[in-house]
């Protein structure tokens, strides 16, 4: 079998399509609530707290020396922006694969067969025939 016909059947298969759409969607919904969180859950955060904007929160571990040298900067507001973001998300799909289990509802368990009757009762109950053929 030629690489390229390994290849095409590893590409086609439902779990590494299944897995590229994940993906893709996963990076869609990531920017939504990164935006969610940004523009929407931290301005007012940042209100509550003095009109912090952290994403612009950081200590300055050098100044800047020239034009061409930039400062050096240790950016925790960015860092903080992202811990909620990933709180935000992590609640998110909690909640989503919360609904899903209510509403993926799972069929009944067939009632079991009764089990097999013993050799005792086997003979039990040949022995009560014989005596109903007798009356």
């Amino acid at each position: 079998m030629s690489m390229l016909q390994e290849f095409k059947e590893f590409a086609m298969k439902g779990n590494v399509v299944d897995m590229a759409v994940g993906v893709i969607i996963g990076g869609a919904f990531g920017k939504i609530v990164s935006s969610f969180v940004a523009d929407v859950i931290m301005p007012p955060i940042g209100l509550m707290v003095g009109g912090v904007d952290f994403t612009k929160l950081a200590i300055t571990l050098k100044e800047a020396v020239d034009e061409k040298t930039p400062a050096v900067t240790l950016n925790y507001g960015s860092f903080i922006q992202t811990i909620f973001d990933f709180t935000i998300v992590a609640m998110a799909i909690f909640f989503a694969i919360k609904m899903m289990n209510k509403l993926k509802k799972e069929a009944p368990a067939a009632p079991e067969a009764p089990p097999a009757p013993t050799k005792e009762e086997l003979l039990l109950t040949e022995i009560r025939d014989i005596l109903k053929s007798k009356n």
